[in-house]
């Protein structure tokens, strides 16, 4: 994720080390290799085919598809930034009851794969859906409006994607200093004035980093545009790759979209500029006099709930009456503990191994700052921004001409994750460890402990809290993982989102939503971990 970067200070005893041990760098430069493979790789395949990839993507079909990938991102990410902020701003400035409760509601669609919530919304609101049949038996409508296209994409990417607005946005709001907004008001402007002019100028770069998690989000989404049938990048990509003879022009796409994602984060990175948001006083040290809502508290409660029933309630009620009504009929479920155990098997693995690969990186990002150490972040950066599809077809490409033993392997699929998701656990490691004292560690040396024991004995047990709540948003997104797990797990390898996308596909909703169903439980436990253990503050160092 590419993110505000924290103003790094170290105490003025301690001075950065020029050289960082040669095992760091030499895992630093094994790491970045591995990040930017997949780039590399669809560079020289698409390159390889000669004038077909280019024929291909001159067609005016693609440029349509460019136009409408384009045309959702900018519409998601607008419409879950307005549906964020607000939010934001009740749960964190306003005397809303149960605000503690509402803030763990309002991230709960972090849990809810995009497939999933696709299927519920074709089942319910498509045509001769849930809702249709219910109005039409009471009030006598034949017909609404369709939710396939773009309508439906949209809908399902923005309430799935305004959490990622949402959280850096309230710790911002947090973290803003009261004097500015009551300077404001006493001047004369009201709250309203006040949050336009004042409040939201300094919101500007944590809503512009969670507005670049959502465009991602959106941009490389797979599961919710196939069943919604609005044909973006990732959908031509699938479709280039399963059917064509000649995969370079899935491999050519892969590489448009590669590029459009690095514009995105370059397009984040600009509109920061140079602007400073911080106050060059201390500031207030006291907390926010809560604003007093007293009769738009309905309203807002009612918007809230709405909110909640769009995005969890309301898809669980409905996979749990196709669950029930598939039992009733007598429909055959679907055999799901090989798959539950392969789920939890490889995100268990996976975590573990984001974990072991990012805390000595950390290590080198935190304790020697360097051009190497800087590589290492920015180029985590690319793995996150690459869309899972354009991951999986370079790694098959990869493995099909270069390391064939590991082709339909575990080991290519456990490296996909890697790229993928690294930042999740290296942003956690690095948060830490910006909170960690050098001086604590350079004691700890002067006491005759080398760097191994000082890692072992006083770094990882100091921020362990930080890397329980990274391993536990790894493990969540693992779990929630589609085309990767799709195109790369080993012939016969099944996962609960395999298993669901293809009884989605095949219309079978009674064992989709016995699937679906056991995956959110499933994926919210790291979730509620992070909550429980570490509040929302947890979530946000957890996804870096």
């Amino acid at each position: 994720m590419a993110s505000v970067p924290a103003v790094e200070t170290f105490p003025r005893s301690f001075t950065p080390r020029r050289s960082p041990p040669v095992g760091l760098t030499l895992l630093a430069v094994a790491v970045t290799a591995l990040l930017v493979l997949p780039v590399i790789y669809l560079g020289i395949r698409s390159f390889d085919a000669g004038t077909e990839a280019w024929q291909l993507l001159a067609r005016p079909r693609i440029a349509a598809v460019i136009g409408r990938s384009l045309l959702l991102v900018v519409s998601a990410t607008v419409l879950a930034t307005a549906l964020a902020v607000p939010i934001a701003w009740l749960l964190t400035r306003t005397d809303l009851p149960g605000r503690r409760w509402w803030t763990v509601v309002m991230v709960l669609p972090l849990v809810v794969p995009s497939f999933v919530y696709a299927l519920v919304a074709g089942t319910a609101l498509g045509p001769r859906g849930l809702v249709q049949q219910g109005l039409e038996a009471l009030i006598g409508v034949p017909e609404l409006p369709s939710i396939y296209g773009f309508p439906g994409a949209l809908l399902a990417l923005a309430l799935l994607t305004y959490p990622y607005v949402l959280l850096p946005t309230m710790a911002a709001l947090r973290r803003l200093d009261p004097a500015l907004e009551e300077v404001s008001r006493c001047l004369g402007r009201g709250a309203l004035r006040t949050f336009a002019t004042v409040t939201l100028p300094a919101l500007r770069p944590a809503i512009a980093a969670g507005a670049l998690l959502a465009a991602l989000y959106t941009l490389s989404d797979f599961g919710a545009v196939s069943l919604l049938r609005y044909e973006t990048f990732t959908a031509a990509i699938f479709v280039q790759y399963e059917s064509a003879f000649n995969r370079a022009g899935a491999a050519a796409l892969s590489l448009v979209l590669v590029a459009t994602a690095i514009a995105i984060v370059a397009l984040e990175a600009r509109s920061r500029g140079r602007s400073r948001y911080h106050s060059l006083g201390p500031g207030a040290n006291r907390e926010y006099r809560p604003i007093l809502l007293r009769r738009w508290r309905w309203p807002a409660l009612a918007g809230l709930s709405l909110v909640a029933f769009a995005t969890t309630v309301g898809p669980a009620a409905v996979l749990l009456y196709w669950l029930v009504r598939g039992l009733a009929a007598g429909e055959e479920l679907l055999e799901l503990v090989h798959p539950l155990v392969n789920s939890v098997g490889v995100s268990l693995l996976a975590a573990a191994i984001l974990l072991v690969v990012a805390i000595p990186l950390g290590v080198l990002l935190v304790r020697y700052p360097s051009p190497i150490s800087r590589l290492v972040e920015r180029g985590s950066y690319v793995g996150f921004a690459l869309p899972g599809i354009t991951v999986a077809i370079a790694f098959i490409f990869f493995g099909i001409n270069v390391a064939r033993p590991i082709y339909q392997t575990l080991v290519l699929l456990l490296a996909a994750y890697v790229v993928l998701f690294l930042p999740t656990t290296l942003g956690a490691a690095r948060a830490g460890l910006l909170q960690v004292d050098p001086r604590t560690e350079e004691a700890a040396r002067t006491l005759g402990s080398n760097s191994r024991q000082v890692l072992w004995r006083v770094t990882i047990p100091a921020v362990r809290g930080s890397l329980a709540a990274g391993a536990a948003m790894a493990f969540l997104l693992v779990m929630k993982e589609l085309p990767a797990a799709l195109l790369l797990g080993p012939i016969g390898f099944r996962t609960l989102a395999t298993v669901t996308w293809a009884a989605a596909d095949e219309a079978f909703f009674a064992q989709a939503a016995s699937s679906s169903l056991l995956l959110i439980v499933v994926a919210s436990l790291p979730l509620a971990f992070i909550l429980v253990r570490r509040g929302s503050a947890g979530i946000l160092r957890a996804s870096g």
